[in-house]
């Protein structure tokens, strides 16, 4: 604590703002490893298989082996490829899903320190802008291969991510007309006084979760990619460290979405049941929180893992005509419907 002390205020910020990245990353990357090991093992129950259970005791350690296999591969560029644009796709991919997380209340306090790296008033407005930027690094990636079945990928990708983008951005409208704030952690104080939005929002969530399905291109939404048509999409021509930094950002994208939903309405880290709702006053009150928050997270990446090995793929224009011709006037609907509830209840 004398360390700490002789610190101004501008150096103890950035110090604890580096703390929760690194913290932020301590966690995302694990979880990422268990939540392949955790695919693997429902696909394996679903399909009546075995599943992974040579490395390691139950074969904990088979995430670890993926990695390290992934990373000695030759790490080879064809050369057709457009060089510059097909070694910054993988990062461009990537880094959103990090940055996204930037703003995310994992925990209520832990000290005097709160636990989000930036709270930002305009949380709500920063994500859906970063979240984005992640099509461009698949269609950087289809258009720099220089072959059709990329290139085939990333045009779906493209289309697909901001068809649905808009109705995940209009379904999260109404919370906000509720709350009266974009400020993510003034989200969760409104949930801790009351009902989770899920309850008094059940449309606005169905919206979202199923958009979040298609902006993480999972099943049965995973057009850009489908083996059985693509080979394997925009990532067709990629292998070793690239290849791992797309399937990085696949999961890494699955638990921001999974953060985002748990914020937006399952009440963020409380917990009402066991009376954990007001802002913690002792460090294992807030360690509880972040373990309650990153449980919610566990819980919603089931739900994606389960669905990818339940339900069909979708053909392209029924993709495109769910999005435009269903949730987008289900949104709408509901932004209306909830503007009218409010102007009579005031």
């Amino acid at each position: 604590m004398q360390f700490f002390d002789l610190l101004s205020q501008n150096e103890q910020f950035l110090l604890f703002s580096a703390l929760k990245v690194l913290g932020v990353f301590l966690v995302v990357l694990p979880m990422v490893g268990a939540s392949v090991l955790a695919e693997r093992r429902v696909s394996a129950w679903i399909q009546d298989r075995i599943g992974p259970n040579r490395v390691g005791p139950l074969g904990l350690l088979q995430p670890l082996a993926d990695g390290v296999k992934t990373m000695l591969k030759e790490d080879f560029t064809p050369n057709h490829v457009r060089k510059a644009y097909f070694w910054l796709a993988p990062a461009i991919t990537v880094i959103p899903a990090f940055l996204t997380l930037a703003v995310i209340p994992f925990g209520s306090q832990l000290g005097s320190q709160k636990m989000v790296i930036a709270d930002l008033n305009v949380g709500i407005l920063y994500t859906f802008g970063i979240v984005s930027l992640g099509v461009y690094g698949i269609v950087l990636a289809g258009y720099s291969s220089n072959s059709k079945y990329p290139f085939l990928g990333s045009i779906r990708a493209s289309a697909q991510m901001i068809s649905y983008e808009i109705a995940m951005g209009m379904s999260v409208v109404p919370l906000f007309m509720l709350v009266e704030s974009l400020n993510l952690s003034e989200v969760i104080a409104y949930q801790a006084g009351g009902a989770w939005l899920v309850f008094k929002q059940p449309l606005a969530f169905v919206i979202f979760l199923i958009a979040a399905f298609a902006e993480t291109n999972r099943l049965p939404f995973d057009l850009p990619e489908s083996e059985t048509e693509l080979v394997g999409g925009y990532h067709t021509e990629y292998s070793s460290m690239k290849f791992l930094l797309f399937f990085l950002g696949e999961y890494a994208n699955m638990i921001a979405s999974s953060a985002m939903m748990v914020t937006l309405f399952f009440g963020g880290w409380t917990l009402p049941v066991m009376g954990l709702d007001a802002p913690a006053t002792s460090i294992l009150g807030g360690l509880a929180h972040v373990g309650i928050f990153i449980g919610k997270i566990g819980l919603l990446m089931g739900l994606f893992i389960w669905v990818r090995w339940m339900l069909p793929r979708f053909r392209y224009d029924q993709l495109m005509d769910l999005g435009w011709t269903r949730f987008i006037p289900l949104a709408l609907a509901n932004i209306l419907v909830t503007a009218v509830v409010l102007w009579v209840i005031h």
